[in-house]
């Protein structure tokens, strides 16, 4: 005998899944949803029974009352017992997510097998069912253990102020750090400037040193082709000085004061350039240096040499005595350079290692 009931494989419209099935034309009595007739159907999609050989799906027809029901309006279905059928992979694959939809999702059953879920969502979905005290957790501390948000915010504070405070004291040490290299640094600095200093004056101090030494060295060469013109004498009248018994106004010589006839030597080996009376210096005697520079011994008491005689260091050229313009006896002696600028006798006789 020929069944009317459709093959489990043969596909189900999609139009029957909402509204009515085409062909049914019985009556439909009014059907108020109860929490049974309404319970999501467990495990695989089951399908009931229609007359004229069609199946609709329970789940999408409970769906389908549940939306009439909420927009205010009745749904009528003819009772006929439940026949479990399964669908096709290939068409429940193409069926929406039910779960999805407003205000069934919760109606769908939890005990179907789950679509995996990342863990992101799956910590929403937590929170999202947590007391409202939760409100504002971080998913991290959720999934801590975390159930009250003035709790975590005042963790999440602390930890913050920790975290100032550490990161306040890492910058006070590396601060410190950065200092004490400065001022070590600094220091070293200054210790290797003052051993450069110290350094520097010890060189300085030895090069004077040398350059004394060989000063001192130079002098006694010269005071030993150089000599005092008078043995024994007093100096009495410097170079410079003022004074009225002066024609000039001043002094312009160095005077050794000795009795009259002590010898006069010729201070360095020199060439007699002029030899006799010159008004007021009395009997004055001239010598020319090797250099060009001019020595004259005035005021004396007689003469030993003659105009272009030589004389070496020493030789006497003559006797202290009073002629001229004098007021005892004496040696006036004056310095003049090649140029016949009268300078100062002491310091030339002080560059030639001599000291009167």
């Amino acid at each position: 005998m020929a069944s009317n009931e459709p093959a489990l494989d043969t596909p189900i419209p999609l139009d029957s899944r909402y509204g009515d099935v085409p062909g049914d034309s019985e009556s439909w009595e009014e059907w108020d949803p109860t929490a049974e007739s309404v319970r999501p159907v467990r495990g695989r999609h089951r399908v009931a029974k229609q007359r004229g050989g069609l199946a609709r799906s329970s789940t999408v027809l409970g769906v389908g009352v549940i939306a009439a029901v909420g927009a205010g309006g009745m749904a009528t279905a003819q009772p006929k017992p439940p026949v479990s059928i399964s669908l096709p992979d290939s068409l429940t694959q193409n069926l929406p997510d039910l779960g999805s939809l407003p205000g069934v999702g919760e109606l769908v059953s939890h005990n179907a097998p789950d679509t995996p879920k990342s863990e992101a969502a799956q910590a929403d979905q937590k929170i999202a069912a947590s007391p409202l005290t939760m409100t504002g957790l971080s998913t991290a501390e959720a999934e801590q253990g975390a159930t009250d948000a003035g709790e975590a915010l005042r963790a999440r504070i602390l930890q913050q102020a920790e975290q100032q405070k550490a990161s306040a004291v890492a910058e006070a040490k590396a601060a410190a750090q950065k200092a004490a290299a400065e001022k070590a640094a600094a220091e070293a600095k200054a210790k290797q400037d003052a051993a450069t200093a110290k350094a520097a004056a010890e060189k300085k101090a030895a090069e004077e040193a040398a350059a004394k030494k060989a000063e001192e060295e130079r002098l006694a060469k010269l005071a030993a082709s150089y000599s005092l013109p008078v043995g024994s004498y007093t100096i009495t009248s410097t170079f410079g000085e003022a004074g009225s018994m002066w024609s000039s106004g001043h002094h312009t010589g160095l005077d050794f004061a000795a009795p009259t006839g002590t010898p006069l030597k010729a201070i360095h080996s020199a060439t007699v350039k002029s030899a006799g009376w010159a008004g007021a210096y009395g009997y004055r005697t001239v010598l020319t240096l090797d250099d060009g520079s001019e020595l004259w011994f005035c005021h004396q008491s007689s003469i030993a040499v003659s105009a272009g005689q030589k004389v070496a260091t020493g030789d006497v050229i003559g006797r202290i005595g009073a002629t001229g313009n004098v007021t005892g006896p004496h040696l006036h002696l004056e310095v003049h350079t090649p140029d016949g600028t009268g300078i100062d006798p002491m310091t030339w006789l002080q560059s030639k290692g001599l000291n009167p």
